[in-house]
Parts: structure tokens; C-alpha cells; sequence
């Protein structure tokens, strides 16, 4: 899989195919993405190393990813980011080649700071998928 710094949108109402939307701040890959509906952040992945970098953008108009904060640690294989709205939370992933962890981070999306520990899974895993529910 190639890394990119590309970000895609397509139109849900008719048929079509992807647009250009603009650009992340750096090229990655095996990261996860939440949104609250107003910005998307897109978590983790590989550069050159596992990265703790959270980046993100507006959904609203077609533009360049932004700095959001940082991870509590590098972690590649996140592609089970959820957001219930309100925070943004990642669990497990890979922080070096064939190192698993357990650890949940979460953030809170409507302001940019780091993640902060949120708890832990029962196990080490990796590239988990993820769900969150409406909660209205």
C-alpha cells in the first residue's frame, strides 16, 4: 500500500466519481478518520514511522488538512476510529513492527488539543474496526 496525502470527496445525491478535496499535512497510510459532522480528523498511521499525529479538516469547504494535536503515543493500524459526536476515540493499534497495544485514546472534537488516555482493551490488537451509535 502506498502512502498519500491525498483527500477525496464524492457527492452522495447523484452518481460520480471522487473530487479532490485538498490535502493532508503529511503522506500516510493504515490511519483512521472520525468525524463529528462539522470536521473530520484523521488519526495515527505510518510516514516513515508510526505516527501520533491527528489531523484535520472541515467538511464543510474543500481545503488542506490542519495540525489537531497528537496521539498519546505513534500508532499505525487504526482504521477503528469512532466519534460519538462529541470525542473522537481510537483503540489498540501498532506502535513498532509486530507490537500490538491496548491502549484507547481519545479526544475531544470541537476543540484542537491532544489525545488523553480513555482506558484500555481487554487485549492487544490491531487494525480493529469500529462502530458508534446515534445517540439521539
Amino acid at each position: 500500500m502506498a502512502t498519500v496525502n491525498v483527500i477525496e470527496y464524492v457527492t452522495i445525491a447523484s452518481l460520480g466519481n471522487a473530487t479532490d478535496f485538498g490535502d493532508l499535512t503529511a503522506s500516510t497510510d493504515k490511519h483512521g478518520a472520525c468525524s463529528d459532522g462539522t470536521k473530520c480528523t484523521v488519526a495515527g498511521g505510518t510516514v516513515a514511522t508510526y505516527t501520533d499525529t491527528i489531523q484535520y479538516f472541515n467538511i464543510a469547504s474543500t481545503g488542506n488538512a490542519s495540525d489537531f494535536g497528537d496521539l498519546t503515543t505513534g500508532k499505525g493500524y487504526v482504521p477503528g476510529v469512532i466519534s460519538d459526536g462529541t470525542k473522537g476515540v481510537l483503540g489498540g493499534g501498532r506502535v513498532v513492527p509486530g507490537a500490538n497495544v491496548n491502549t484507547i485514546d481519545y479526544w475531544v472534537m470541537a476543540s484542537l488539543g491532544n489525545a488523553s488516555d480513555f482506558g484500555d482493551l481487554t487485549e492487544t490488537i490491531y487494525a480493529v474496526g469500529g462502530t458508534s451509535g446515534d445517540t439521539s
